[in-house]
């Protein structure tokens, strides 16, 4: 069996042909969260420390992409009329655009409008499953648990943001239905990177409670061991 070197300790992945599958799992890398004008920047945050995993995810897009395994992006957004968007959350906070209000690249986290579209960059490909989330974990008021049945995906490995929020309800949520997860620590990033390392602490800890933790370097060297001329 092909492991990853991770924390706590070694992660196992599905080996070939046994009918288990990883996917990998690009949470949120979208416009309204990663460039000026977007949502992120309206809360007062600054963008440049999600900027700086793009390269990183990239890499690991390029890598499963090449190995023919399956890649899952999310999308935070709402319905145009906001029916999906409790008043608790559009009204949190003295931000000076909120949920739905015209912004620099449309109405803020809104389903179709340029702001909630995932960065050029990592723009998903024909085939690739696209999951457009009301909250902050991937599984709440979707399908994304059926289509990973679908898919025979047993194994995720996490990347996106914020690691704090959206990536770690996904990946706690994840691990409650059974899914090995792991994240990739250089593939993730928070505005606060004291939020960050506490998240990863979290993440690992207790015998790895929610899951584990690697770099993206040592996880492509493993897929490329582990499935190189053919998929799982």
């Amino acid at each position: 069996m092909s492991t990853v070197p991770a924390s706590p300790y070694p992660y196992s992945l599905p080996p070939r042909g046994s009918g288990a599958r990883v996917a990998l799992v690009i949470i949120d890398m979208q416009r309204d969260f990663i460039e000026p004008g977007g949502f992120g920047a309206a809360l007062g945050n600054r963008v440049e420390h999600l900027q700086q995993i793009v390269p990183t995810v990239a890499a690991l897009l390029k890598t499963f992409r090449e190995l023919s395994l399956p890649v899952i992006h999310t999308r935070e957004g709402h319905r145009p009329d906001l029916s999906d968007c409790p008043p608790a959350k559009k009204l949190r906070g003295d931000s000076t655009l909120r949920i739905g209000d015209p912004g620099p690249m449309g109405r803020i986290l809104v389903l179709g409008e340029p702001g909630n579209d995932i960065i050029p960059q990592l723009r998903p490909e024909a085939g690739e499953l696209v999951i457009d989330k009301p909250g902050k974990g991937a599984f709440y008021a979707t399908n994304l648990q059926e289509r990973l049945k679908a898919l025979g995906i047993t194994h995720l490995v996490f990347t996106g943001v914020t690691t704090e929020v959206c990536v770690q309800t996904s990946m706690r949520e994840a691990n409650d239905r059974g899914y090995e997860c792991l994240l990739v620590e250089d593939g993730t990033e928070s505005y606060f990177p004291d939020f960050k390392q506490a998240t990863v602490r979290m993440i690992q800890s207790q015998g790895g409670i929610v899951g584990w933790v690697t770099t993206a370097d040592r996880l492509i060297a493993s897929l490329r061991q582990a499935y190189a001329g053919g998929a799982a």
